[in-house]
């Protein structure tokens, strides 16, 4: 096991994983920019380094800095959380260049698992069933004659894309001679990479995502499925578990065939597989992310497995010390994320408590909302024997939770959780859109 662990993040996520270590006998490093030089994440961990100026692309994804600090500290792996660097196999290859284990599976693997593209020809041949699409296009010609194949409507959206972004629907040949370009410029503003696929669209869907975990040893445990389908621009904004709209039997099946197909791909570590879920019942696979989800801890409350720490385990080479028979997925779990709208200053803060009520955060007496990064201020999670008792305390720790000097969506939350649609779980991805 890992000594000292350095956290290559920020944030309410970096909060968790120090919390891990701590928890864990592991010491704690922490890197963070100018702007975040009074964070909360930088005092708890047991030692932080300055790694740049404000702007994330001067600090954060800074990977020699990061690996600078690794080594000075004596480190022994970098955990990367989620977004920034989490998922770049170069920055992965160069932990283990220096001699830092890497809190993620093998590059190689990563390579073929982070193209959104390449990850569907492995899945065809599974169990599991991919979206009708493409590779990455190499013109505009070719996407033309592809969607004439796959057929109207289809998503353009980028190899290498992530968090929502760089997602366009188009309808005809008109939408896509103008959509692939800005598509294209999109992808490569954001991700460093230009690469795009196509999609055909499934329409009316809901998004589904399972977890799973699995060791060196080839065992895979999944820990059941996230219902993710309350999102604005492809932004999450609500997850629960159990879905209301996967039964028991579809939950079975899906399980099945989402570990033999992690098996399969020779995965080790944290990762998380997505589908969107037809009105017929069937499950199309989308993608894997190779890292810790935004999500993760609805999932631990609902099943008692603290993720990040089996995340770090199995990292260290360790075996899963549980099976898919140990896992339990009574009772409902739901995680409303609480987002910032614009910058601002924390004046006070009350978080909601009882049993079952989380709220991670990285708020803290002073705290301020920056224009540099994520405007995630906290997820706020409840967990109930049942989904009804559940949406109840969610809107009970909702009216609850009162974040004064910045302006939130907490409002539009419990709206949300409140309407005809949510309480009756009948809802789908077109939900915000429409409702």
């Amino acid at each position: 096991m890992f000594s000292k662990i350095l956290i290559a993040n920020r944030g309410e996520i970096a909060i968790r994983i120090i919390r891990a270590c701590k928890e864990m006998g592991i010491a704690s490093v922490a890197v963070y920019s100018e702007e975040d030089r009074d964070a909360l994440h930088a005092a708890l961990a047991d030692e932080s380094y300055c790694i740049g100026p404000a702007q994330a692309s001067e600090s954060y994804l800074k990977e020699e800095r990061i690996i600078s600090a690794a080594l000075v500290s004596g480190a022994q792996a970098i955990h990367p959380g989620y977004g920034f660097l989490s998922e770049n196999a170069h920055f992965a290859r160069l932990c283990i260049k220096h001699g830092l284990a890497f809190i993620g599976p093998p590059p190689a693997l990563m390579d073929e698992i982070s193209d959104k593209a390449k990850i569907k020809a492995l899945i065809a041949k599974t169990r599991l069933r991919p979206i009708p699409g493409t590779l990455a296009l190499a013109s505009l010609d070719e996407a033309v004659a592809r969607a004439g194949e796959i057929g109207y409507p289809v998503m353009l959206k980028a190899c290498l894309g992530g968090g929502g972004r760089g997602i366009r629907a188009v309808n005809s040949r008109s939408e896509l001679e103008s959509a692939y370009p800005l598509a294209v410029a999109e992808a490569a503003a954001a991700f460093g990479d230009g690469s795009v696929y196509m999609e055909k669209l499934i329409a009316p869907a809901r998004h589904i995502e399972l977890q799973i975990i699995a060791d060196e040893s080839g065992r895979v445990v999944c820990l059941g499925e996230r219902d993710c389908s309350i999102q604005r621009r492809h932004q999450k904004l609500i997850e629960e578990t159990p879905s209301p709209g996967v039964t028991e039997a579809q939950r079975r099946e899906l399980i099945s065939a989402a570990a033999e197909a992690v098996k399969a791909l020779g995965y080790v570590g944290v990762g998380t597989l997505e589908f969107l879920m037809d009105s017929a019942g069937r499950f199309w696979f989308m993608e894997m992310n190779v890292r810790l989800q935004v999500e993760h801890c609805v999932t631990e409350m609902l099943t008692g497995i603290d993720i990040v720490k089996w995340q770090i385990r199995t990292a260290a080479g360790i075996p899963l010390r549980f099976s898919q028979e140990d896992i339990s997925f009574g009772g409902a779990s739901i995680e409303c994320r609480i987002n910032a709208r614009r910058p601002g200053k924390l004046l006070s803060l009350h978080v909601p408590g009882g049993p079952f009520v989380r709220f991670d955060t990285w708020l803290a007496p002073g705290s301020r909302v920056s224009p540099y990064y994520d405007s995630l201020l906290g997820k706020l999670v409840v967990c109930a024997s049942t989904r009804e008792e559940a949406v109840r305390k969610m809107k009970a720790a909702l009216c609850e939770l009162v974040i004064n000097g910045i302006e939130t969506n907490i409002e539009e939350q419990l709206k949300i959780v409140s309407s005809p649609q949510f309480l009756s779980g009948d809802y789908d991805l077109r939900l915000i859109e429409e409702g």
